[in-house]
């Protein structure tokens, strides 16, 4: 007998051993090695990381995608694996170093790394834990790490390849830099936040020109050190007379040009930029254009470095270069309320303006990241872009939604050379060793450089080899096919690569999508992956996007501990509207853990009305046009499912389930059963045993890829009752339905579900009370009507409480008239309704919507609203809109029958 409830808590657990010990999830199978095989890659996780609700949705479609085809007979592999990612995982260890008053410079590099590896061996499998517990379907076996010795090599062969094809190289050049951890860092690694602060004008004199200074206006003033020119717009008529002179650099007296560039705005501020090409990237280009000379003036602390620094000190003057000097070692900001205190005290310093701008943080270190001129490892992605475009350009590779073609084309159309190094020392060190000249042998290993530096120098010399690691996503984009053997040619990467599928998040469509497409074309002449599928964000149920500081962080673990990961899961699937944002409610997952508890308490139901698996049962043979009704509408629901799956639909997917599960089987097949159950005819019932059994495994089968551990469960306890089982759901066959569908049956019992639904609906639309037995007239009624209402008749007015059907030519007066599939039911409203008060009802309850209407139309016409309103409000009041418009529509469809 089975239990009364679904406890998740006390069969998820139970259940993944189930698979594991079936090695449901693994690759390669021996009975699908002619079987066609089907691919996706995991967006690898940091090993730091734990589930969120991003991934948890990322993870659960990924999930659906591989059990689906794993149940349609191909051979799935969805690789897992961790990203060692780099700076996140060195702060992690740095953090617990400082707990005991120890740098990693104390330890030295050698002994920090082994610390690294130690606390990912203890701790870096949690994320990986929170994904079986989430259901996910991978090849555990398979687990890869981006530092696994495979890929390391990996690595090292595509730097060396790029290397030697001239593609990577060594250069000078701005980078985001972060301050507290010492490294340049990624833009996606870079949070834009807006801060309150002031736009400082600062009179700059014109050398040879008495009198004659121009203002500029900085929200940096502290980087006036370091300018080399001043900025005026070509056209700016303010300006003319001074392009080609020299400005004095207040404080320090060095001379720099005006030059005419197009970056000034002559509409903004005073129309003059000062240019500071070392710290800012802007400015880069203003410097690179002109030939400007750049004056770093920072250490890698972002403190001001300026005693031995040769380029800062040439050509300076000037009775306030030592009080200047005198900073030197200073941090930046301190340094900056000095130097705006000189200015004010010298007279320079025009206004002070209250200003709000958006100023760069290390979205980890928490600090306002400098721009910051150092050498760096660049990669020319220039070449490796062009194909990239053109593969999506010429369909080999394709987004859904398709929309996302735009950004991925902007992206790559626009690209810049990518700064590969970073200043850490936990991740794939640059395969690079110089001598004491300053040489670079780029090799493979240290024996490869030796050698050959040897052949340049004709003998043997010492290399140092570069401190320096990659960048994180330099290791994931080889992903697809480093994690398949390469560069050994592996049958893994024979028979899985291409891949097949990419599921992931919008936010790293050039981070990771576009460097996969790069390297998979660059070194394996193909694409990664066919289909990229973009899903968006999960928000609150308010709209607004979670976030620590917020406190609207919900825990995808909580979730599953209090209502099952079965129901979180199908939360996210229903909600996953191709281009539409979730807004994630915990009543959304309250409601789909009832829905859990409908399936299991029908499969209870069964159980007690001996609905057991027949031998043989063939469920194209059954004889009762009830019986028959459920299969068919069984085998529409399966090609809707399956049709939406391969169309990346997966709302709809989860709402056809649901749709069938909840309402025709539940709320309908079993309801118009249990007469069946009830009655004398064993042959009958024998038939709607056996066929309510056959289509609640069909639903097992349909609403596994969703909720796949209430439907194992199921599985395993209905596989008791009746002939053994091949194998666990997870590796059972994709219903194949469609010989069973019967357009006969389904408009026989369609029309009776139909007409009890529209009743009812009419019932609670006019107030008709809820025990009141009202009568049916059928008008003009057809002969298959009139036979179907003296066949069901009994049921329908047992089901839409009627007190009789009757038949008539015209319907009768003060009735609710209803149109069913065709034909015209009237419901006799008199003395059970007053008309004419609910007619008033109704129509006070539409002037009302459309007034509430009128006044949210006034809101979002309104531009000052949509420009200031928080998002999650513009969006509330767009819900509350079709809400109302949708309530009003009832109200008239309402109002229309009582006319």
């Amino acid at each position: 007998m089975m239990e009364k409830t679904f406890d998740p808590a006390a069969v998820e657990a139970r259940i993944a051993t189930r698979w594991d010990e079936a090695e449901a999830f693994k690759a390669g199978r021996k009975d699908r090695e002619n079987a066609q095989p089907y691919s996706i890659v995991i967006p690898p996780p940091n090993v730091t990381g734990s589930l969120h609700m991003g991934h948890a949705l990322n993870d659960t479609l990924q999930d659906i995608l591989c059990r689906f085809e794993r149940m349609r007979g191909k051979d799935v592999l969805w690789q897992p694996g961790t990203d060692h990612a780099g700076i996140a995982t060195q702060m992690v260890v740095e953090r617990q170093l400082a707990a005991d008053n120890i740098h990693r410079r104390d330890l030295g590099r050698e002994e920090f790394i082994k610390r690294v590896w130690q606390w990912k061996e203890e701790s870096g499998g949690t994320i990986i834990n929170q994904l079986k517990r989430l259901g996910a379907s991978c090849d555990w076996s398979r687990e890869r790490f981006t530092m696994d010795e495979g890929l390391s090599r990996a690595v090292r062969k595509v730097f060396v390849d790029l290397h030697k094809q001239g593609l990577i190289y060594r250069d000078k050049r701005l980078v985001n830099w972060d301050p507290k951890f010492q490294t340049a860092i990624s833009d996606l690694e870079v949070e834009q936040i807006e801060v309150k602060g002031n736009l400082w004008h600062i009179r700059y004199e014109i050398e040879g020109m008495p009198g004659r200074s121009v203002t500029v206006a900085t929200t940096r003033p502290e980087t006036m050190l370091g300018d080399t020119a001043v900025a005026v717009h070509p056209d700016d008529e303010r300006y003319a007379d001074i392009v080609g002179k020299f400005a004095i650099v207040p404080l320090i007296g060095r001379r720099i040009p005006i030059v005419a560039d197009s970056y000034s705005d002559p509409e903004k501020g005073t129309g003059a930029v000062k240019i500071t090409p070392a710290h800012d990237f802007n400015d880069f280009e203003v410097g690179k254009r002109h030939n400007l000379p750049l004056i770093n003036i920072f250490d890698v602390y972002a403190n001001l470095a300026l005693n031995d620094n040769e380029d800062f000190l040439a050509g300076l003057q000037g009775s306030d270069l030592n009080a200047i000097l005198a900073l030197n070692g200073q941090e930046r900001f301190a340094a900056r309320k000095q130097i705006v205190a000189m200015l004010e005290e010298r007279e320079i310093l025009v206004e002070v303006e209250a200003h709000t701008h958006v100023v760069p943080h290390g979205d980890r270190s928490g600090v306002v990241i400098e721009p910051y001129l150092t050498d760096q490892w660049y990669l020319n992605v220039k070449p490796l872009a062009e194909r990239a475009l053109a593969a999506v350009r010429n369909g080999q590779m394709k987004f859904i939604p398709e929309n996302w073609e735009k950004t991925y084309f902007q992206w790559l159309e626009n690209i810049e050379p990518w700064c590969i190094s970073r200043q850490l020392w936990w991740g794939h060190q640059i395969p690079a060793w110089y001598d004491e000249e300053g040489n670079v042998f780029v090799e493979a290993d240290e024996e490869a450089a030796l050698a050959a530096a040897r052949n340049h120098h004709g003998k043997d010399v010492a290399l140092v080899r570069d401190e320096d690691v990659l960048d994180t996503w330099f290791s994931s984009g080889l992903w697809p096919f480093s994690t398949l053997g390469w560069p050994d040619v592996t049958p893994e990467l024979k028979r899985f690569y291409p891949t097949t599928t990419l599921v992931t998040g919008f936010d790293i469509i050039f981070f990771w999508v576009a460097r996969m497409m790069m390297m998979g074309l660059h070194f394996m002449d193909e694409v990664p992956f066919h289909t990229v599928y973009i899903h968006a964000l999960v928000r609150d149920e308010k709209g607004a996007k979670m976030s620590k500081s917020k406190g609207n962080v919900i825990d995808p673990l909580s979730v599953i501990e209090k209502y099952g990961a079965d129901a979180l899961r199908f939360t996210l699937s229903a909600m996953a509207a191709q281009g539409r944002d979730i807004k994630l409610a915990m009543s959304r997952v309250e409601g789909y853990r009832n829905f859990a508890t409908k399936l299991w308490n029908a499969a209870r139901f069964a159980e007690m009305n001996g609905c057991k698996r027949t031998e043989g049962f063939d469920p194209s043979t059954v004889k009762d046009v009830l019986n028959k009704w459920a299969i068919s509408e069984c085998a529409n629901a399966c090609s809707d499912i399956t049709q939406a799956i391969e169309a990346y639909r997966f709302n709809d997917a989860a709402g056809a389930a649901y749709k069938f599960v909840w309402n025709v089987f539940c709320d309908w097949y079993l309801e118009l059963a249990k007469p069946v159950f009830q009655g004398e005819d064993e042959v009958a019932k024998a038939e709607t045993r056996a066929s309510v059994a056959f289509v609640l495994d069909e639903i097992c089968k349909l609403l596994h890829p969703f909720m796949p551990f209430i439907t194992e469960e199921l599985w395993a306890i209905k596989g008791e009752e009746g002939p053994a089982r091949e194998s666990v759901l997870a590796l059972a066959k994709w219903p194949q339905l469609n010989a069973l569908k019967d357009a006969a049956a389904e408009a026989e019992i369609g029309w009776v579900v139909d007409l009890v639904s529209e009743i009812r609906s009419a019932r609670a639309e006019t107030n008709v009370p809820a025990g009141a037995q009202i009568p049916l007239v059928l008008v003009n009624a057809s002969d298959e009507v009139r036979v179907n209402a003296e066949k069901w008749g009994d049921m329908i007015r047992r089901l839409a409480r009627l007190s009789d059907i009757g038949f008539a030519e015209a319907a009768p007066k003060s009735s609710v008239q209803l149109l069913v599939r065709g034909q015209i039911a009237a419901l006799p409203l008199e003395g059970v309704v007053d008309i004419a008060a609910e007619q008033a009802r109704l129509a006070k309850e539409i002037a009302k919507l459309n007034s509430d209407i009128a006044k949210i139309d006034a809101k979002l016409s309104n531009k000052d609203f949509l420009a200031r309103a928080p998002e999650e409000v513009v969006e509330e009041q767009r819900e509350r809109r079709d809400d109302a418009a949708s309530r009003k529509v009832k109200m008239q469809d309402a109002l229309s029958r009582l006319g």
